[in-house]
């Protein structure tokens, strides 16, 4: 019976760990999607939000009428600098995993629609919820892997801050853990 409860608290530990790892989807301006004027400033939205490592964050525009840049550093964020971007996104289901904690900075790459506003800092917090490094440091954005062939799925219309359907992984791995600690121990 003993190897057998081990094998029950393995199981569970497991699929906690499992389940633990995926991130959250955020979707910049929920319905509207990353536009000029947004209902909800995105200062705002990405205050209210807690971005975490292996969160992924989805800009949504139309192609070729728009673009984001993820920017270097606080200045060139506050200077709308779009000569050198880390990264230039232009598809127009633009995806991003953040891999590490720190600031990232990202600008409109049209015309100036970026000092009209168009412009979004996100803090993303260490895994242990410390502060993130300073405004000097720059970390790396990983993009998201996107399938060639699948069309993007659709902004939820709920709320600006969305959570991907992924997230509901989460609760299901804490019922399950909870089935298999019952039958095991």
């Amino acid at each position: 019976m003993d190897s057998l409860s081990f094998v029950g608290f393995f199981f569970v530990f497991f699929l906690s760990f499992i389940c633990s790892s995926q991130g959250y989807k955020f979707y910049v301006g929920g319905k509207e999607g990353w536009v000029l004027k947004p209902s909800e400033s995105y200062d705002h939205w990405a205050r209210r939000n807690r971005f975490q490592v292996n969160d992924t964050i989805v800009f949504k525009y139309k192609k070729g009428s728009d673009s984001v840049l993820v920017v270097h550093d606080n200045d060139d964020y506050l200077k709308c600098n779009k000569t050198s971007p880390i990264h230039h996104l232009k598809d127009g289901h633009s995806r991003l995993k953040f891999t590490r904690n720190g600031r990232f900075y990202f600008i409109s790459g049209k015309d100036d629609n970026c000092e009209k506003g168009q412009k979004v800092l996100v803090v993303v917090m260490s895994p242990n919820h410390q502060k993130s490094p300073s405004p000097a440091s720059s970390p790396v954005v990983t993009p998201a892997p996107q399938p060639e062939s699948a069309s993007p799925a659709p902004a939820p219309a709920a709320s600006a801050a969305a959570v991907d359907v992924s997230s509901s992984n989460v609760l299901f791995g804490v019922f399950i853990s909870l089935i298999a600690a019952a039958v095991f121990l």
